[in-house]
């Protein structure tokens, strides 16, 4: 498996998460959002401005600034394609 950042993930493609690399009150915010180690996480849609992305973890759609997002570390393990139901429902 390769191990890269969550900002680098491409959209519809899944990895779980390895480890988060941030500090005090952010990394306590996302582990408290289901975001620990082994979660599957998956960016579904960027914003406009290319900051934050909304990524699908546990079935829950969360906004996460690049950031943030470069500070988890994930491993990539398998393809998997986006509901397009769930795409256009949430617009940003």
């Amino acid at each position: 498996m390769k191990i890269e950042n969550l900002n680098q993930l491409p959209l519809n493609k899944s990895g779980k998460i390895n480890k988060i690399e941030c500090d005090g009150g952010i990394k306590r915010r996302l582990l408290d959002m289901g975001l620990v180690k082994g979660t599957e996480i998956m960016p579904i849609l960027i914003s406009p401005s290319g900051d934050p992305r909304a990524f699908l973890v546990r079935g829950t759609i969360i906004a996460i600034r690049e950031e943030d997002a470069k500070n988890i570390k994930i491993n990539i393990w398998k393809q998997k394609r986006c509901n397009e139901n769930l795409s256009t429902r949430y617009i940003f």
